[in-house]
């Protein structure tokens, strides 16, 4: 098995699933916003890296409080190390979004086809997440290529809101 193989294998088998997914429609949600009043590149990615720092935060603040109200005890080094990992998860899924727009800002393509193949890749990451929960859990292929599509609905919807506001 390669080490890319070993990798996906690994991260479809973490908690982290749910915070990239998390992240994702975060992302997609906040690109869809900006692109209603287009910024420069630069500052899409600026709030887009902003945007996944304070979800970041958000998500160690809460989690860190959360478990001290409900177990009575201060946070360990374990479940620190936890939450750490899921505020990279959340945050990565947030900003990913924002390589697209770096390479509008070099020049590479336009802030037009940033802002699209942001919103298709969002959708996409959601979708694919559906899909391999689907098929990780034993559905037919059918069957989780519909579930699939059913979680890209979730970006879907985000695009179409937009798209009926504008």
């Amino acid at each position: 098995m390669s080490a890319l193989a070993g990798f996906v294998r690994s991260h479809l088998a973490s908690s982290q699933v749910a915070r990239v997914i998390y992240g994702a429609i975060i992302g997609l949600a906040l690109v869809v916003a900006l692109e209603a009043h287009p910024p420069p590149a630069g500052a899409v990615v600026a709030s887009l890296l902003g945007t996944s720092v304070a979800v970041a935060l958000a998500e160690l603040y809460s989690e860190t409080l959360g478990t001290e109200v409900r177990t009575r005890t201060r946070v360990g080094a374990e479940r620190r190390h936890a939450i750490r990992e899921d505020m990279v998860a959340v945050a990565f899924g947030v900003s990913f979004p924002a390589v697209f727009f770096v390479l509008a800002a070099a020049g590479a393509t336009d802030v037009d086809t940033a802002f699209d193949l942001a919103k298709w890749s969002g959708l996409g990451v959601i979708g694919f997440y559906g899909f391999c929960a689907a098929r990780l859990s034993g559905t037919g292929l059918t069957m989780a290529l519909f579930k699939g599509g059913a979680a890209a609905l979730i970006g879907a919807f985000l695009i179409a809101l937009k798209a009926l506001l504008h």
